[in-house]
């Protein structure tokens, strides 16, 4: 009798590619909707949930993002600094001026599994308010969201 087995592949003989997406204009929610599944790896064949199988992402221009309705005064971020009354809060709009990469990597991180294995994919997200990155050597190809 044949015996037959699951194929498994090993996150380092996965390639991994590196992508490029402008986030000018583009609305938050669907932008970190598209680059979820990218950063998980669903988009290859070789996807396994319990794995790192996904790619590189670079997003430019995050400082022009788009948002619906009165989300840039109503959408809080807070943050905890572990003190009695370290509790700050940021809306949407001062943290647009302030740290407008943090934006994006918020909305991508609560799409991506908690633990490590979030960790480690959130970290293949490269997010830049302007239009300049450091990443031309990787030779990264255009997104198209």
């Amino acid at each position: 009798m044949a015996r037959q087995t699951t194929f498994t592949t090993k996150p380092l003989e996965t390639p991994q590619e590196w992508w490029i997406v402008d986030a000018k204009g583009q609305n938050l929610g669907r932008l970190a909707s598209r680059l979820a599944p990218i950063l998980r790896g669903k988009h290859k064949p070789v996807f396994s949930p319990h794995q790192d199988v996904g790619d590189y992402v670079i997003v430019i221009n995050c400082e022009h993002i788009a948002v619906t309705g009165n989300k840039l005064d109503d959408k809080m971020y807070y943050r905890y600094s572990g003190y009695p009354g370290g509790l700050a809060e940021i809306n949407l709009r001062d943290q647009l001026r302030r740290f407008p990469d943090r934006v994006i990597s918020n909305a991508v991180k609560g799409m991506l599994p908690d633990g490590a294995l979030g960790r480690n994919m959130l970290k293949k997200l490269k997010v830049y308010a302007g239009a300049e990155h450091p990443h031309s050597a990787q030779k990264p190809k255009v997104l198209e969201v």
